[in-house]
C-alpha cells in the first residue's frame, strides 16, 4: 500500500440543489472567507428531485457537501394543495415529508455531508389570517408540522445537518423578501437574506472542514464580573442582582457554561490575588460558574501571554485550540502579538453585548458531538488526579501499575464510527499516516474484506477516558499493512500503543490474504509538521524492526505480549 504524504487541501466542493434560483448565493459562497478554498456550484435550476435521485446512484461521494434548499410548496404537492384551499390535503403532508427525507438520505451516496435549510412560509401567503396558526389546515400551522416532521426524520442521521432558515429571515426582517425579485428572477428571497445565509452556510462548512477550538481562557475583572475584586472585595463585584450590567455578566457566564456542556474547556488568566479571586468564584451567590467548571487557572501578576501558553501546555492543547477573552485592549494586543495562533476577539465596550459576541463565535462549532466531547471537562479533571498520583509515586512503572488500566476493543461499527472518524480527522501527533476520511468513506473502506479496523476505549481507577485510539490494517498478499495508527494525546505513553499492536497482531495471526496466510505486519510512517511523536514511538518503543527511517515490520511468527499493567478485553 503506497500513499503520498499529506499535501495542500483540495477545494471544498459544495453542490447547491434547489427549486428556486440560487445564483447569487453561489457567488456569495465562492467569495466567503474560508480556511480552505470553497468551490460552490448550483445544480440545474428546478431540478432538485432529479438531482437528488442522480446523487443516490453514485458509487462514491462526488461532493464534500450538498446544500438542499427547497420551498415547501414545491416539494410537497399536499402543501401546495393546502395553499390552494384544499383542507383535505392535510392528510398527505407527512408522506410528502417522508419521501423528501428519504431522498436526502439516499443522496448521501453522492455527498459526504448534507445541509438542509428549514422551510419558511411563502411570502405571498397569509393562509387563514387570524386562524392560520390555530387551524390545522392553516398555512403556518401546516408548515410548522412539516418542519417538525423533517427534524424528527433527519435527527441523528449521519452527515445530515438542518439549518434554521426562519432565524435568518427573522434576523434580516422586512428586507428578507422582495416580491419583484421573485417575479424577475424566481428567487423567493432578497439579497440581504442571501448575504446572511451565505455567512451561516460558510460557518457550517467551516465546522465540517476544521477542528473546533477547545479552550476558552477568560479574564476576571470587568470580563467575568464588574469591578476590581481586589478593591471591592469578593462579594461586592457587580454580578446579578437588580443591576442590568450585573445581569449581563451572569448571562455571559451562562454562555460560557453552555460552551462547557458542548465540550469546550474553560480556564482563567487574570492579574489578581489568587485567594481573593477564587473566593469570589466559590462564594458569590450570583456566580453561574464555580471553581470546578474551570480546568486550569493562572491568577497571578505574570505576563498573560506566558500564562496562556502555560495553561495550554498543562491541558496538552495546541495554541490553535485557544480563545482568549479579556476586556483590556492592551492585554489583547499583547497576546495577539506573542501568540498569533490564539484567537483574541475584541470584546464590546458594553458588557451587555458580551453574550452576543460569545454566541457569534462559530469557532466552537463541530460537525458532530460525541460522548467524549460532552465529558471532556470531567476527563481533564480525572487526568489532573492521575498526574497528581504520578507525582506522588515517582516511578513510572509503579504509577502505571497503580492505574488499574483496562483497554476495551471493538471492531469499527455504527456506534463507534462517529468517534473513530473524529479521531482519524482531528488527531495530529500520534497519527501514523494522517489519512482524513468522512464517516461514509471510513465505513466503506472498513467494509472491504481485506481491511480491518479496531477501536480502543480506555478506563482506569480514576474514570473513563472514552474511545481514544484506533488501528486499521489492509491485507496485501502475506502482509498486513497498517493503514491507520491513531492515539489521542491524552492517552500517550501508558502502554496503550503497545497493547494496540499486540492485540492487532494476535487478530492477524491465522488470517489469510487473497493468496496466502498473513506472515508479517508492516507500518510506513508518513511525516507531517506535527506527527513526530508517532515516529518516536515506532522507533523506540514499538517492538517492530526498523527497515528504513520510516518503515517498520514485525513477523507474526513471534508473539507480542500485552503490557503487564494492562487488562485488555473485547467489547460485549
Amino acid at each position: 500500500m503506497t500513499e503520498s504524504a499529506p499535501h495542500a487541501a483540495a477545494p471544498f466542493s459544495l453542490l447547491l440543489v434547489s427549486d428556486f434560483n440560487v445564483g447569487s448565493l453561489v457567488g456569495l459562497l465562492n467569495n466567503a472567507p474560508s480556511s480552505r478554498p470553497l468551490q460552490a456550484r448550483a445544480a440545474p435550476f428546478g431540478q432538485a428531485i432529479p438531482t437528488l435521485l442522480q446523487l443516490a446512484q453514485s458509487a462514491q461521494p462526488q461532493h464534500d457537501a450538498l446544500l438542499a434548499w427547497s420551498r415547501a410548496e414545491a416539494i410537497s404537492p399536499a402543501y401546495a394543495a393546502l395553499l390552494a384551499g384544499d383542507p383535505g390535503a392535510l392528510a398527505d403532508l407527512d408522506a410528502d415529508v417522508e419521501a423528501f427525507a428519504a431522498r436526502l438520505l439516499a443522496a448521501r451516496a453522492g455527498a459526504s455531508a448534507i445541509l438542509v435549510p428549514t422551510w419558511t412560509r411563502p411570502w405571498s401567503e397569509r393562509g387563514l389570517g387570524l386562524m392560520d396558526m390555530s387551524a390545522p389546515d392553516g398555512a403556518g400551522a401546516a408548515l410548522l408540522r412539516m418542519n417538525a416532521r423533517l427534524l424528527e426524520r433527519l435527527s441523528g442521521e449521519r452527515g445530515v445537518y438542518l439549518l434554521d432558515a426562519a432565524r435568518w429571515q427573522a434576523a434580516v426582517g422586512p428586507d428578507a423578501i422582495n416580491p419583484r425579485q421573485w417575479y424577475l428572477t424566481k428567487s423567493p428571497f432578497a439579497n440581504p437574506l442571501f448575504k446572511l445565509a451565505a455567512q451561516e452556510i460558510a460557518n457550517a462548512l467551516q465546522a465540517l472542514m476544521e477542528t473546533p477550538r477547545k479552550l476558552v481562557v477568560v479574564d476576571l475583572d470587568n470580563t467575568l464580573w464588574g469591578g476590581i475584586v481586589g478593591e471591592v472585595g469578593p462579594l461586592n463585584v457587580t454580578l446579578g442582582g437588580h443591576s442590568p450590567v450585573g445581569e449581563a455578566f451572569v448571562d455571559f457566564q451562562r454562555g460560557l457554561l453552555a460552551l462547557r456542556r458542548r465540550g469546550a474547556l474553560l480556564a482563567i488568566c487574570s492579574k489578581n490575588q489568587e485567594s481573593v479571586a477564587l473566593e469570589a468564584i466559590a462564594n458569590h451567590p450570583e456566580m453561574a460558574l464555580r471553581p470546578d467548571d474551570f480546568s486550569a487557572w493562572r491568577i497571578n501578576w505574570e505576563d498573560k501571554a506566558a500564562n496562556i501558553a502555560d495553561i495550554a501546555a498543562e491541558l496538552n492543547l495546541g495554541l490553535q485550540s485557544v480563545v482568549f477573552l479579556d476586556d483590556s485592549r492592551g492585554e489583547r494586543e499583547r497576546v495577539r502579538a506573542a501568540l498569533p495562533e490564539v484567537l483574541v476577539p475584541d470584546l464590546p465596550e458594553s458588557p451587555m453585548l458580551y453574550r452576543r459576541l460569545l454566541d457569534g463565535l462559530h469557532c466552537f462549532d463541530s460537525a458532530q458531538m460525541t460522548a467524549e466531547d460532552r465529558q471532556r471537562s470531567q476527563m481533564y479533571e480525572t487526568e489532573r488526579q492521575r498526574q497528581a498520583g504520578r507525582a506522588q509515586v515517582g516511578d513510572l512503572s509503579a504509577w502505571l501499575a497503580s492505574l488499574e488500566m483496562v483497554v476495551e476493543v471493538a471492531p469499527l461499527n455504527p456506534d463507534n464510527l462517529p468517534r473513530a472518524a473524529q479521531l482519524l480527522n482531528k488527531t495530529n501527533q500520534m497519527n501514523l499516516r494522517t489519512r482524513r476520511m468522512s464517516e461514509a468513506e471510513l465505513s466503506a473502506w472498513a467494509a472491504q474484506p481485506q481491511c480491518a479496523m479496531w477501536v480502543f476505549r480506555v478506563a482506569d481507577k480514576f474514570g473513563d477516558l472514552g474511545v481514544v485510539a484506533l488501528l486499521g490494517v489492509e491485507i496485501e498478499g502475506d502482509t498486513a499493512q497498517v493503514s491507520d495508527f491513531v492515539v489521542s494525546c491524552r492517552a500517550f505513553q501508558r502502554g496503550l500503543e503497545e497493547t494496540m499492536l499486540a492485540y492487532a497482531l494476535e487478530q492477524l495471526r491465522g488470517r489469510s490474504g487473497a493468496t496466502s496466510a498473513v506472515a508479517q505486519c508492516r507500518a510506513e510512517f508518513l511525516p507531517t509538521a506535527k506527527n513526530a511523536p508517532c515516529l518516536e514511538f515506532w522507533t523506540k518503543r514499538s517492538s517492530f524492526a526498523q527497515e528504513t527511517e520510516r518503515c517498520f515490520t514485525y513477523s507474526l511468527s513471534a508473539s507480542l505480549p500485552i503490557p503487564a499493567h494492562v487488562r485488555c478485553r473485547e467489547s460485549g
